[in-house]
């Protein structure tokens, strides 16, 4: 498997959709039932294979099933079926502050992050000029990050993801609260990753971004892989499905 970075075999992922629940005993109780909800196939038997060094695209509208694909390889889900492998160190930045403190400064919030994606402490160190310089935040950086706009949280997250060097980096429609300055830079380290062998896995509503950044793209609908390949005849065919203009 050594030309794969993910390898995505037979994942569902099912929600319970919660119509009314019990918050205590004495409710269930009193009401002498249990709680009332319906399943939600978010994910139905999606098989995929990500390659090593490419920059891979998950499209589709809202509601398809990227987000928990991306997820689920990141390891905040975990599928009721199937199996996902990974080969290789894996980073995530998927929500705004995501693994952030809100009362710790953003120095503080680098070794939290770093730590939890696997970094000693002198690694943090040995990085962390290289993280805030990046991240643009150094007039901040010994401030409560609940002080941060949501740009500044995207740009330090994504900072501390970057350089934790990973082999895989997952990466949600974050990057969209970015300005297109920052959005630059992001796109660049992109293609420097890929120049160093990594694999990037993105979800992203912008087909001309997917078109022009990913090699590789898999269209989601409903849940169900509807078309997976190169980036520029995918994107295609997911936009004919579409009638007016998505961007």
């Amino acid at each position: 498997m050594k030309n794969i970075a993910v390898s995505v075999e037979h994942v569902s992922k099912t929600f319970r959709m919660y119509h009314e629940r019990n918050q205590t005993i004495k409710s269930a109780i009193m009401r002498g039932r249990t709680s009332v909800h319906e399943e939600f196939q978010a994910l139905k038997d999606v098989s995929l294979e990500v390659p090593v060094g490419s920059t891979y695209g998950l499209i589709g509208r809202n509601g398809s099933g990227k987000s928990t694909l991306l997820k689920c390889l990141a390891n905040i889900y975990y599928p009721n079926q199937g199996r996902i492998t990974h080969y290789g160190r894996i980073a995530a930045m998927l929500e705004i502050g995501s693994g952030f403190h809100s009362e710790l400064s953003g120095r503080e919030n680098i070794f939290l992050n770093g730590s939890i994606l696997g970094m000693t402490k002198k690694q943090v160190q040995a990085k962390f000029d290289e993280i805030v310089e990046f991240s643009g935040v150094e007039q901040f950086i010994d401030q409560p990050v609940k002080n941060y706009s949501s740009g500044m949280y995207v740009r330090l997250g994504f900072s501390i993801a970057i350089n934790v060097d990973p082999e895989i980096l997952v990466v949600d429609e974050v990057l969209a609260v970015g300005d297109a300055e920052f959005q630059d830079k992001c796109f660049g380290k992109f293609r420097d990753l890929k120049k160093a062998g990594k694999t990037v896995i993105l979800v992203s509503h912008s087909m001309s971004t997917v078109t022009e950044m990913c090699t590789d793209v898999a269209w989601l609908d409903k849940g169900q892989l509807k078309a997976v390949g190169k980036a520029e005849p995918t994107v295609k065919k997911y936009l004919a499905s579409i009638p007016g203009d998505p961007e």
